[in-house]
């Protein structure tokens, strides 16, 4: 269950981190409104993750999904620039990730 909540977590993460980008420095009422329950409702599913996942686990994995796809988000949405630099770091940080769960 605790991979459930955290697959959660990150999914309220990056709609909230979307609302804060539409939100337009928190002068759009719906998108902020959007951004606080998106981010309440994300460590609230964090919190019951943390129950039965290691904490460096989860956060890292809670993390670098959440990079990742705002990164896509991002250039797919609202058309940021895609460059090699920028796709080395997405990779790295994947790879960080994996060999943190390979070794817990």
């Amino acid at each position: 269950m605790g991979w459930i909540y955290l697959i959660l977590a990150i999914l309220l993460e990056i709609f909230g981190t979307t609302m804060m980008k539409l939100s337009n420095g928190m002068t759009a009422l719906w998108p902020t409104v959007g951004m606080f329950t998106g981010y309440i409702l994300c460590f609230a599913s964090l919190s019951f993750a943390l129950k039965t996942i290691e904490m460096s686990v989860a956060y890292a994995i809670w993390c670098a999904l959440g990079i990742v796809l705002i990164a896509v988000i991002g250039m797919l949405f609202f058309h940021e620039n895609f460059n090699y630099a920028k796709l080395t770091g997405i990779i790295l940080i994947v790879a960080g990730v994996i060999t943190l769960k390979l070794n817990s």
